[in-house]
């Protein structure tokens, strides 16, 4: 028998989210300067908030692996892990990152390039080697940072303390209390969704121009209107089969295909492209990034004022804050049988060695076209738009043509193993209860996934994407509270539960009460 909808939240988001969108469609005119204001002043007036989160976050979860806590199992004695390391880690990078790594891999490194940090002068010798290594560092263990404690939490909330809801608000009951029912727990829960919508604007809003002037490339075509709605429709015919097929013969399948054609094209630029260059570049640019590490993580420029750390650094943090509840419930829900210590460490480490790949090779990749002046990548960014910059990157390398034809492809799954996570998660925001390996119905799944496509196509159309990206930003800033409540819970609920815990020994074994 499916899980029941729940009406208090189903209709109230469903109401929330087509509403909004209508505005958005209406007032798109004024929406926009008016969201791009707040904007700015989220990013510059809490500025100092979202980076002590961030270190404060990483410093938790560097205390969860190394403590007493780090071997409790998330799970009773007899739950076993449902999925391979492999698919495991699979699921779990491909839901947060998308085609969103594809397009700022190569043309982020660019910006740092012409505007970098630190007052150093743009197009200079200093500012080449800072250009990967803030990449590196935006989409390293800080941001997966923010991604896993959220993780945990969920995943302990709903396999040890057998919660049967997977919602953000059922985390927050450690301080909540009953108020996790109440009016207080269904806003939270709204918004959670809410962010989903922008994290969905966001991979559509790079995704769709991005695939749609390869595709022109290919076949010498104009990128128009009706190819990125074409676009989207097929996305949502691959995200909404995979979320109906549910998470064992949909998204893990998706994302497995997905993780072996992106190593694939990783590999194959490393190979044909300067391949010492690539590897001794990002060799520099790892070590300057865990050099400045701190520096970065805490840089808010307040004397010379010149923008940089808001622009990037916090509004990243701001972006992947207001998305991390989503990944938090998706990863949580994977993550049966596995130690807290387990999750952190796989978290922070493959999350973050996935994305430094990417940047790594095709950062690198461009960076040595610009700075050889075998493309002038730097100009047709300024000149052009960014993904003039991705089609001229693909054309550089050997068997373009086919090249271009994987990148799209794989531009196709890595954006449908993001879009059908999400759709998955909605529905079980808005399912009462998912007891067990019970999943939400498939007509709930489907309904999400279209719902999505006609938004997305809806506001293609108008030009709104961008204005509903930068407005999820918005949910980070109730979700810095967030972030406190759920520590404050995690926290209260290992020390309450520390006689019941099941641990996991180093040789696997499972036994309770065995940490003095």
């Amino acid at each position: 028998m499916n899980p029941k909808i729940d009406k208090t939240i189903f209709w109230p988001s469903l109401l929330f989210i087509v509403s909004a969108t209508l505005l958005l469609v209406i007032y798109r005119d004024t929406a926009g300067p008016f969201v791009e204001e707040m904007m700015a002043a989220i990013t510059y007036r809490l500025d100092w908030a979202f980076e002590f989160l961030t270190i404060g976050l990483f410093i938790i979860l560097i205390w969860l692996m190394v403590g007493r806590y780090g071997r409790v199992k998330l799970g009773g004695v007899d739950d076993q892990p449902e999925f391979s390391r492999f698919s495991w880690g699979g699921m779990l990078f491909c839901a947060s990152m998308g085609t969103s790594i594809m397009f700022w891999s190569i043309v982020e490194p660019l910006y740092y390039y012409t505007g970098p940090p630190f007052r150093i002068e743009g197009g200079s010798t200093e500012a080449a080697e800072y250009a990967v290594s803030y990449g590196l560092f935006h989409w390293g263990i800080s941001a997966w940072a923010l991604y896993a404690l959220p993780a945990v939490v969920m995943a302990y909330s709903f396999y040890v303390r057998k919660d049967p809801s997977l919602r953000i608000s059922a985390a927050c009951r450690g301080v909540l209390g009953k108020h996790a029912d109440g009016l207080l727990g269904k806003v939270i829960d709204i918004l959670v969704i809410w962010s989903m919508i922008g994290g969905l604007g966001t991979s559509l809003g790079l995704g769709v121009p991005m695939v749609s002037a390869v595709i022109g490339n290919i076949f010498g075509i104009e990128p128009s209107l009706w190819l990125n709605i074409a676009i989207i429709i097929v996305w949502t015919f691959i995200f909404s089969s995979s979320a109906y097929f549910g998470l064992y013969k949909g998204i893990r399948r998706l994302s497995d295909w997905n993780v072996y054609m992106a190593l694939g094209l990783a590999l194959f630029v490393i190979v044909v492209g300067p391949t010492l260059f690539i590897l001794s570049y990002f060799t520099n640019s790892l070590g300057l990034m865990i050099d400045n590490f701190m520096r970065m993580s805490l840089y808010t420029d307040p004397i010379s004022q010149g923008g940089f750390p808001q622009a990037w650094t916090v509004f990243y943090w701001a972006w992947f804050a207001a998305t991390a509840p989503f990944i938090g419930i998706f990863v949580a829900r994977i993550s049966k049988g596995r130690s807290i210590r387990e999750l952190v460490f796989n978290i922070l480490m493959w999350g973050s060695l996935g994305s430094w790949l990417y940047f790594g090779v095709f950062g690198s990749y461009s960076m040595n076209l610009e700075l050889s002046g075998e493309v002038a990548l730097t100009e047709l960014l300024t000149e052009q738009s960014e993904q003039a910059v991705i089609v001229a990157v693909l054309n550089s390398l050997p068997l373009s043509l086919f090249v271009s034809i994987f990148f799209v492809i794989l531009g196709f799954i890595f954006l449908a193993t993001s879009l059908d996570s999400a759709s998955y998660v909605i529905a079980s925001v808005a399912t009462k209860e998912l007891k067990g390996n019970a999943e939400p119905a498939r007509w709930h799944r489907l309904l999400w996934g279209v719902v999505l496509s006609a938004l997305a196509i809806s506001l293609t159309i108008v030009g709104g994407l961008g204005v509903v990206q930068t407005s999820s930003v918005f949910v980070s800033v109730p979700i810095l509270i967030m972030y406190i409540l759920l520590s404050m819970s995690l926290i209260k609920w290992l020390k309450q539960d520390a006689h019941k815990h099941v641990y996991v020994s180093s040789s696997g074994q499972e036994n309770r009460n065995n940490i003095v």
